[in-house]
Formats: C-alpha cells, sequence, structure tokens
C-alpha cells in the first residue's frame, strides 16, 4: 500500500441511512467506505439464511468474490417475543417486496394489540460479516448485538426511510421512541452496529494498516 492511501472497504447494503450510520462508526478507523453503488455493483447476493448470521456471511463472502474488495455486510431486523420472533429474518421481505417502511411498523402495531405491556418485550437485532484478505490468507470474522426495548402502542408519526423499526422501539430507559434519538447519538451510543463493530475493530485496524 503506497503511503498516505487508505485501504477501501464495500459496505455491501444499498441502503443510504445504513451506509451513513457506518460512515459514522468507522470514522478514524483509516478506511476508504465505498458503497456497491460506488464499486458499481449490480447483482443481488442471496439471503435465504435461517438466521441473520448466515445472511450476513453469506452477502459478505459473494461481494468479496465480486469486487475483490475487503467487505463488510450485515443483517439485521426485528425480533418481537410475543410473536415468536417475528418478523426477525424476514424482517425486510415480511409483507413482500412491495410493502413501505410504513406499512411494516404499523403491521407490527396491529399484530400487537391488545397485548400486555410485560410481554411487548423486543429487541433490533444485527449481524455482520467482515471478508478480507492478510498476507495472501482470507480472514472473516462475524458479530452480532442487539437493542433492546419495547413495543409501543403506536407508531412514532415519523419513519426514517431504510428504518421503520425504530419508529415503534420504545426505549423505557431513556422514556422515548429509537426514532426520537438524533442519528448521531443513535450510532454512536445506541445502534446495534456500533456494538458489532466494537466487535470487529482489531480486524478493522489490521485491515487498515495491511491493506
Amino acid at each position: 500500500m503506497r503511503l498516505n492511501q487508505m485501504v477501501e472497504l464495500l459496505i455491501a447494503t444499498t441502503n443510504p441511512a445504513k451506509f451513513a450510520e457506518y460512515g459514522v462508526l468507522m470514522h478514524g478507523f483509516g478506511l476508504r467506505l465505498l458503497s456497491l453503488h460506488d464499486a458499481g455493483i449490480e447483482g443481488e447476493a442471496p439471503e435465504d439464511a435461517a438466521t441473520f448470521s448466515g445472511n450476513a456471511r453469506s452477502k459478505a463472502a459473494f461481494y468479496f468474490r465480486q469486487s475483490g474488495l475487503a467487505t463488510l455486510a450485515d443483517d439485521g431486523g426485528l425480533e418481537v417475543d410475543a410473536l415468536g420472533g417475528a418478523p426477525g429474518v424476514q424482517s425486510h421481505r415480511w409483507l413482500g417486496d412491495d410493502a413501505d417502511d410504513r406499512q411494516l411498523a404499523e403491521e407490527v402495531v396491529r399484530r400487537m394489540a391488545g397485548i400486555e405491556p410485560p410481554r411487548r418485550t423486543a429487541r433490533l437485532r444485527a449481524a455482520a460479516a467482515l471478508v478480507y484478505t492478510n498476507a495472501g490468507v482470507v480472514c472473516e470474522q462475524i458479530a452480532e448485538a442487539a437493542l433492546e426495548g419495547i413495543i409501543a402502542e403506536r407508531c412514532f408519526p415519523d419513519i426514517r426511510p431504510g428504518f421503520p423499526y425504530r419508529s415503534v422501539l420504545y426505549l423505557p430507559d431513556r422514556g422515548c421512541y429509537l426514532a426520537q434519538v438524533n442519528e448521531q447519538e443513535a450510532a454512536v451510543n445506541l445502534s446495534q452496529r456500533r456494538k458489532i463493530i466494537a466487535q470487529l475493530a482489531t480486524d478493522l485496524r489490521r485491515l487498515a494498516e495491511t491493506g
């Protein structure tokens, strides 16, 4: 690697909000983050695993092969205990490909109608896979984390595009919806992805130093 040339890391997502969050979380690692659009990749990775970590691994491997770049891919969603963990791994496709963010959020509230507060526990869970080459050897690291809360009785009016379930997850310790927390604070202090990046920090620094 040439002096002062930043190592590129592909963030394998088409979600601008998620890409922006990773930009906040990885500030200071010395990596140049690229989106799928930046890398000119249009193919769609399979997401047919039964777990978030399985989907993350599948996507990271797929885009690593497609791009030849170090790649971080994640998968995540909402787990509602009273719904048997649903929508779970199907969070983004729960109501079909045509459902929008508001429909997803409102369907959670609808299905939880009449369920008492002690049984409204839920969490946003995410898993990420980092695939990169170190000294000619392909390395893979997996991390998983969750943000706990409860399902509110109604949706928060403003739904941030790409993050529908933040508008239904209420944080009792803070006395507010996750959607009410500003983006910077949510990323740095609360996000399940913050915990993931902390778990992957050693590998991310190794990547930045060795290329």
